[in-house]
């Protein structure tokens, strides 16, 4: 759930302020190399919130399954690799390409 506060919250603060004066303005105001690594933010933030929601779309369906094994199989250390491989699967598909 800190992930998911985390991906949202850099969604609302870093990426909807440059988006907002795109919108009221127009055009791009800002530099144009910012423009790119704006991009990479938006796509980056936006693919890890919704990476986020499978991943504890997962947890919650292994918990509702096998309650007495969840403890077993959800260590710490695994809910760790989840969250570092959600952020670098969005991070690997954001800033790549762009």
């Amino acid at each position: 759930l800190v992930s998911l506060f985390m991906s949202d919250l850099l969604v609302g603060l870093v990426v909807m302020p440059p988006a907002m004066l795109n919108q009221l303005y127009g055009r791009w105001v800002l530099q144009g190399d910012f423009c790119s690594l704006w991009a990479a933010f938006d796509v980056m933030c936006c693919s890890a919130s919704i990476l986020n929601l499978c991943v504890i779309s997962l947890d919650r369906y292994l918990l509702i399954i096998c309650p007495l094994k969840y403890k077993l199989r959800m260590t710490p250390g695994r809910a760790l690799c989840l969250i570092l491989a959600t952020w670098s699967v969005a991070a690997l598909a954001s800033f790549l390409p762009i």
